[in-house]
């Protein structure tokens, strides 16, 4: 197929079950995660956002000969909305030195039918440098936004402390309240260190990405071939791979079912018992309720299960692969699952959801979902590493993570680990953690540069202060 008959392979849909101001809203939404890959140059994750009809039409290789011409224009500087018309919109594209037209339609699945790509009529695009802002202006309404947040929390009958670090337009803050345990009248500090809870699984996906990238796994791969004989045996696991582990895919229950009768079990504490011994006997005896790769329930077990197959891929233990892949050249020092006294690493006290103290979580087998500590400066510097244009092998697994792999109904979607929404136009990714005594929340928008880390030593969800951080953030307002 030649490229110009490429480029003009259009394929029209009619999405009769819209209104036509829904249509814009969705074609503009699957545009806008266009736009982020173009940037970004993941041909992969374009190609996945296209429907089967179009898959059907268009090759991965033909679409990468049009999208490769397309990077070499240099990155997508400003977008226009030209026209909508019957169920296409078409859009202008400013490179530095060039404007490319680009006509998109969606079918109901939020997939695209047709994507063109022509040359626009040139014109010169302006230079005008925006003028000087100052920046006190902008800085003090944004804290006492960030302060009514923070003190709103902190004042609840059952909350003790909360630490939030944001790095937005190249600038890094930081914001503590209130007491790290009661009656101490001691303000977090960058230092203090968190349970994190499911954050962790942001590392454990980053940790398969790097099997990945290095071809010493594929995400298709099935699992089972790297579990004992006996486990393997279970046909139910076979369809299983690692990709439908990190996207809670995999039809795996959120916790397994013999957690409570392992010995030495305790509520307060429900995975310190819980080893690969007990993991395997569940596996061995699973029976699957739903086929792997078509729906999405979040699991616990099915990461716990993923922290346990790299340790046996990589013959080392899941912190030392850790230490190893991420923590150390990123200088995650504090980063931990067992806090080290001499190292003076001292973990904070922890309230539960009715704010009494209650015992951190251990892990065993499960500690790739859920089992590690950090801090706000260590969680920064996870964060920010996003940023950066890939060049070395983690910069590579961490692009990895962030290609979409399963879509689902509403607007939040799924990567490896990272949830992916839209917040005013822009992807921006995010997890939360929660254990018996602690929540968290990281946000991240590579596209703008913006992070937000929020981390509390209590039950209570930040989940609501970390969003509305981030969308402030990342909206037309700021």
């Amino acid at each position: 197929m030649s490229r110009n008959i490429l480029l003009m392979l259009f394929v029209m849909t009619f999405l009769n079950s819209f209104g036509q101001s829904k249509v814009e809203q969705a074609n503009r939404a699957v545009f806008n995660k266009i736009e982020f890959f173009i940037n970004t140059q993941m041909t992969d994750s374009i190609y996945s956002l296209a429907s089967e009809k179009f898959k059907s039409e268009v090759s991965p290789e033909q679409l990468a000969f049009v999208l490769n011409n397309l990077y070499q224009l240099g990155k997508i500087q400003n977008v226009e909305v030209i026209d909508f018309k019957g169920q296409t919109a078409t859009y202008l594209l400013e490179f530095p030195q060039n404007r490319v037209q680009a006509a998109l339609s969606i079918d109901s699945t939020y997939h695209y039918d047709g994507l063109l790509f022509s040359r626009a009529p040139q014109a010169e695009i302006p230079k005008e440098q925006p003028s000087a802002i100052d920046t006190a202006d902008k800085v003090s309404p944004l804290t006492a936004y960030i302060d009514s947040l923070g003190n709103g929390y902190v004042d609840k009958t059952n909350t003790q402390s909360l630490s939030i670090g944001i790095f937005h337009k190249n600038q890094y803050n930081t914001y503590f309240y209130g007491e790290t345990e009661k009656g101490n009248q001691t303000a977090p500090q960058e230092s203090s260190l968190y349970e994190i809870g499911s954050i962790t699984k942001v590392f454990t996906a980053v940790l398969l990405a790097d099997l990945v990238t290095r071809n010493i796994i594929q995400l298709d791969d099935s699992i089972a071939r790297f579990l004992p004989d006996s486990v393997r045996a279970n046909e139910a696991l076979a369809g299983i791979t690692f990709k439908s582990l990190a996207n809670h895919t995999s039809g795996l229950p959120r916790l397994p079912d013999n957690a409570g009768s392992v010995h030495g079990f305790t509520e307060s504490d429900p995975y310190a018992a819980y080893d690969r011994k007990a993991l395997f006997s569940f596996l061995k005896d699973y029976k699957a309720e739903r086929a792997p790769g078509e729906e999405y329930v979040y699991s616990n077990l099915g990461f716990g299960l993923l922290g346990e197959l790299i340790a046996i891929i990589t013959k080392k233990p899941y912190m030392q692969y850790l230490r190893e892949t991420i923590l150390t050249p990123l200088q995650m020092v504090h980063t931990t699952d067992k806090p080290d006294a001499k190292k003076k690493e001292v973990l904070l006290k922890v309230y539960d959801k009715q704010g009494n103290e209650t015992p951190s979580w251990n892990f065993q087998s499960m500690v790739g979902a859920g089992g590690l500590k950090s801090n706000i400066k260590d969680l920064m510097l996870f964060a920010v590493e996003q940023f950066k244009m890939p060049q070395n092998d983690l910069q590579h697994a961490m692009a990895l993570t962030r290609q979409f792999t399963f879509f689902t109904p509403d607007n939040t979607d799924i990567g490896l680990g990272w949830h992916m929404s839209m917040l005013d136009g822009t992807i921006y990714f995010h997890h939360t953690g929660g254990t018996g005594g602690s929540s968290s929340f990281i946000g991240l928008s590579p596209d703008t540069k913006t992070a937000v880390i929020v981390l509390s030593n209590a039950a209570e969800s930040v989940n609501p202060v970390g969003v509305a951080i981030i969308r402030k953030l990342l909206s037309a307002q700021q």
